[in-house]
């Protein structure tokens, strides 16, 4: 603590009130108390963390992006079951950008432990954690998790993959993808797993790519726009249902029919894909399951049960309805 607190330029009381989540800590002090401790490698003695040395009865911590939408609910219906099976406590915390505060929060409670869910936490944050004694989880990972921090996710990839194969069986030439974010370590998997697939048959062309920031309406924008070229894609893979959503709008804007004039498949197996007609063809992600998942693997390198740094990769599955056909033409 004494090498931290000189490397930040403050006093080791300071340092320590960074470390359990005081709030009376200027924003420039904070910055420079978990720079020094990221670039120390800080870590409290084992058997030293925050709750253990309150003794105060524990809990652990869900912090997540945000609560709207059914991912976010699948999520955290899926860690508060495992939470319950397990007989401890959660509390929710939404980490709302630019807003940072959920960590001075965190690091000021008795947590026992934390899953960050779609939370793209800097090394700093992790490793302030990590030097507090609270192990980490991540559930889908926003970009690629530290070596040190364990993780669940879904097989992206894979899941991709099995749609570009499903439309390319039904004869789809022109194909394109409705990505989500080009920098987001699932958005990347998706789209790689379906060029992968594309690749595989040497006389299909390249599929387009668009990145439409998992909204519902850039979606509709994107595909407006494909459908609008001399070569309109007969086949869309769209990252989330969500923006499938978005595509299904820009099909009826433009006049046309799914799937005779375009097949969509979609991502997530949200309830919105069976509520639109006709019926979305879908990759499975069990979204509830990694929730649950993350949670155990947490209470597992909490207890010590777990050694060293752990990773889970849950099966998709490709659900098949009534948005994909045979290509015509």
């Amino acid at each position: 603590m004494r090498d931290v607190a000189q490397r930040a330029g403050t006093t080791i009381p300071t340092a320590s009130k960074v470390l359990n989540g005081r709030s009376d800590v200027s924003d420039e002090t904070r910055t420079a108390v978990l720079e020094a401790v990221s670039e120390l490698g800080y870590v409290r003695p084992a058997g030293r963390s925050i709750a253990d040395a309150r003794g105060d009865d524990a809990f652990v911590d869900l912090v997540i992006s945000g609560i709207e939408g059914t991912w976010a609910n699948r999520a955290l219906s899926g860690v508060e079951q495992a939470a319950v099976d397990a007989g401890v406590d959660l509390v929710v915390s939404v980490a709302r950008l630019p807003d940072e505060g959920w960590l001075t929060r965190l690091l000021a409670r008795p947590s026992r432990g934390v899953v960050l869910a779609l939370v793209n936490a800097s090394a700093p944050q992790l490793n302030a954690l990590q030097a507090a004694g609270v192990p980490v989880v991540l559930l889908d990972p926003v970009s690629q998790p530290p070596a040190s921090v364990s993780s669940v996710g879904a097989a992206n990839w894979a899941g991709a993959h099995a749609a570009a194969e499903h439309l390319l069986g039904l004869g789809h030439r022109s194909l394109a993808v409705i990505a989500g974010r080009r920098e987001h370590l699932y958005s990347q998997a998706r789209v790689d797993g379906f060029r992968s697939a594309v690749g595989m048959h040497g006389d299909r062309p390249v599929p387009r790519v668009a990145f439409a920031d998992w909204k519902r309406d850039r979606a509709r924008q994107a595909a407006l726009e494909l459908f609008r070229t001399a070569e309109p894609p007969t086949g869309i893979f769209a990252c989330s249902d969500h923006m499938a959503l978005g595509v299904y709008e820009a099909a009826e804007e433009c006049g046309l029919s799914i799937p005779e004039d375009v097949s969509i498949v979609g991502f997530d197996d949200l309830p919105e894909g069976e509520w639109v007609r006709p019926r979305l063809t879908t990759v499975e992600q069990p979204i509830a399951d990694m929730g649950s998942a993350a949670l155990r693997m947490l209470l597992r390198l909490r207890s010590g049960s777990a050694a060293g740094t752990l990773r889970e990769e849950l099966s998709t599955r490709l659900l098949l309805r009534e948005s994909t056909g045979p290509a015509t033409g």
